[in-house]
Order: structure tokens, then sequence, then C-alpha cells
């Protein structure tokens, strides 16, 4: 079994407001990217690292990544496309033909430690076809639908914009309340068979991320425990936290 590594690291980071791509913020001194290809090369197993950066930043990327130049796990750098998934396909266009087993890993969850994907690539060596990592929901979840807003029917009411009906709140319905025991949080890496996975993005359908394109293909998907510090940065709040995180384990996990 020999591995490789899809990094996604295309976002913009809009939601950050840091005003550069989002793999580039920085935690603890250190950028997203660094912290997450430092922990894919740590990991045994993984043997090479395709890095999937915004068009027109392939530079700057390529300079803060210059600590993997000469190791022993190659690191590349190649623009992404559109949409996640187009930036998926480039990388695995990028990847090493040997490569026979992919990781795809968000940099945003730059602090997934090398034994949770440790534990995708041992599923994988059991046997399975596609590996996620997930946590259980701690939060009740609701399933919603549109529904009307005060004047939406067509008819007049009788009062102004000025009278506060114009402004009212677009609402939303509760249709129903899955089981909360039964729910999971879905993390990165997640781990495939490249031939299940290029299948799977060569049959034309659409989905959120790569494990929903192979139950949309009809693939079976297991899952792996995640980790707490596998959590997505997307908003400041995030940083925060996963700068606590990081100084919480940084004795206990020199990279």
């Amino acid at each position: 079994m020999n591995a490789g590594a899809v990094l996604v690291a295309a976002g913009l980071g809009t939601r950050l407001g840091a005003g550069k791509p989002k793999a580039l913020v920085t935690l603890g001194g250190t950028p997203l990217v660094t912290h997450a290809v430092r922990r894919l090369v740590a990991t045994g197993g993984v043997s090479h690292v395709v890095v999937v950066v915004p068009a027109s930043h392939e530079d700057e990327f390529a300079d803060v990544l210059s600590e993997f130049a000469d190791g022993d796990v190659p690191v590349e750098i190649v623009a992404g496309g559109a949409e996640r998934s187009d930036s998926v396909r480039c990388g695995l266009r990028a990847l090493d033909r040997e490569c026979d087993i992919v990781l795809v890993h968000d940099a945003a969850r730059c602090l997934a430690p090398v034994e949770l994907t440790e534990r995708v690539l041992a599923a994988l060596a059991a046997g399975a076809d596609a590996v996620i990592p997930v946590v259980p929901v701690v939060d009740t979840i609701k399933v919603v639908e549109a529904t009307q807003t005060a004047g939406d029917d067509g008819e007049d009411d009788g009062r102004s914009a000025e009278g506060g009906a114009a402004d009212a709140p677009a609402l939303e319905r509760v249709v129903s309340t899955p089981v909360r025991a039964d729910l999971r949080a879905v993390q990165t890496p997640q781990g495939f068979r490249r031939s299940v996975l290029v299948a799977a993005h060569e049959s034309g359908l659409d989905a959120t991320d790569d494990a929903a394109l192979i139950e949309r293909a009809g693939g079976e998907v297991l899952v792996v425990d995640g980790d707490l510090f596998a959590l997505k940065v997307t908003t400041p709040l995030d940083i925060v936290v996963a700068e606590h995180l990081l100084a919480d384990r940084s004795e206990a996990e020199p990279v």
C-alpha cells in the first residue's frame, strides 16, 4: 500500500477576513498549511503530498513550504479550480501514479494529529475502499424548510413598510428532528483507494465532499474515530480555539 495526500488549501478565507488565502493565516506564528504538511509528512506510509492552492498564489505557498524542498517526502504545489471538487481533481492528476491510496485533507484542519491519519490508513489497509474520521454530534439538529413571511401571500394587508411588515424576518419551519445518536460530524483526512475515488469523480455526480461522492456512486464508506484537534478553522473564533489547542499539545507533539 502506497499512500499519497492531496491537501486542499485553495480557500480564500473570506470569513476570516485576513486579506489572504486562509491556509497562509498563521497559528502560533506558523501558517495553517505548514502545520498540515508537517503532520502529513510525519505520518508513516505517506510518500507524496500535493498541496492545491489558489491560482496565482503558487509562489507565496512555495516560499512558505520551502522547508520541505529537500525532505524525504516530496511536497508539490499545484493550482486549484473554481470548486473544491475541481481542486481535488487537480491534486489527483498531480499525485504520483504509484500511490494507490489517496488521503484528501483540508489545510483548514491543520492540527489533525498523526494518529488520526494513521487510523484512516489502517482501515484502508484492512480492506476498506473509503474511510472517514467522525465525531459525535453534540447539538440537536433540525431539518427545516422555507416558509412564508408576512405579506408573502401576495395580499395587501394594509400596512406600509414603515409599519414593519416589509422588514419581517425570513422564517423557516422545522420539518423533522433526526435522532442525534445516529449523527456524526465528518472531519479530514478522508482516505480512499485511488481507483474508487477517481471513478467517483469521473461519474459526473455532485456532492459536498469526496465521501459523499462515493456514497452517491454506490460505494461503501466506513468510519473511524475522529479527533478534537481536527477542528476546521473557518472563523476568527476558530483561530482562538485552535491557538489554545496548539499551546496545549505543543510539548507532547513536536510537529
